[in-house]
């Protein structure tokens, strides 16, 4: 029996596990994404952070879903990476999209979306990506991720929108300042992640109504930009994965019956679906 790596990858972090027969082992890395890290960098990831788990087996088949990896060229610089790493392996790469639809929807029709860092959407046909609403990344799109979600935060805290309470929350909770800030997004690396890392002040806000209202004007232009956008909608279930979609799946019911839509599973994670799909 070959013994499968199975990689979910944002740009965050990725999830691998290592499937040997009924056996797993679960491994994170940091992300793996082909946007922000060169092939070169990639590998230097795998080789200290991934292979130092993986002594004890002889891998056969790498199955790897990747934020950027709709890109022929990033595909290529991945799999480069993985090839100099896992010499003589069958090395699979796809996009973090296929990953989603097949951990979501199996070998069923569906739409499947990822709320993450980032967002995209798709419709599935059961075997392959039929339909993809452009995702443009976090400057352009972006709509519902924790990056999106993160952007409008710090807008309210930098315009002063925010009410007098919701300012001193959010100076205790964060204590930074526009000149931090503005380095942070236009000269540090990884800036999406950075923005992302202010959406927990939402879900730790919640109830707020100014909270309330930046959680539904993001995951509104989601549904208008993307879910929308494929017919398919409204015959069959949305299905969403990713920790922005787990966190606040109560908004998502609310927005899925408002529309008159219906709700697939909502998952965290797209390891588990993964796991089951490769077994």
């Amino acid at each position: 029996m070959s013994i499968k790596l199975i990689a979910d990858s944002g740009s965050t972090k990725a999830e691998w596990c290592v499937l040997d027969g009924k056996r797993k082992k679960l491994i994170t890395t940091q992300g793996l994404s082909p946007y922000f890290l060169t092939s070169e960098q990639i590998h230097f990831i795998l080789e200290h952070e991934l292979l130092p788990k993986l002594k004890n087996y002889k891998i056969d088949e790498v199955f790897f879903y990747g934020t950027g990896c709709s890109n022929p060229a990033n595909v290529k610089s991945v799999k480069t990476a993985i090839s100099k790493v896992f010499a003589k392996t069958k090395i699979y790469v796809d996009h973090d999209l296929m990953g989603a639809a097949k951990a979501l929807c199996g070998h069923n029709k569906g739409v499947a979306c990822i709320l993450g860092t980032g967002s995209n959407s798709c419709y599935y046909n059961g075997k392959k990506i039929v339909k993809n609403s452009p995702g443009l990344g976090y400057v352009l799109g972006d709509e519902g991720s924790g990056a999106h979600l993160g952007k409008k935060v710090i807008q309210h805290f930098l315009y002063n929108t925010f009410d007098e309470d919701l300012m001193d929350r959010f100076n205790a909770k964060f204590n930074t300042n526009s000149i931090e800030i503005l380095n942070a997004v236009y000269k540090q690396p990884l800036p999406n992640r950075y923005l992302a890392s202010f959406a927990i002040f939402l879900v730790e806000n919640r109830g707020h109504y100014m909270i309330e209202n930046i959680i539904e004007d993001s995951f509104n232009d989601f549904f208008f930009n993307h879910v929308y956008k494929y017919r398919e909608s409204w015959l069959m279930p949305i299905n969403f994965v990713g920790s922005v979609a787990y966190g606040f799946k109560d908004v998502l019911k609310e927005m899925c019956n408002t529309y008159e839509l219906q709700l697939g599973a909502v998952i965290k994670k797209p390891m588990d679906g993964l796991i089951k799909y490769h077994s």
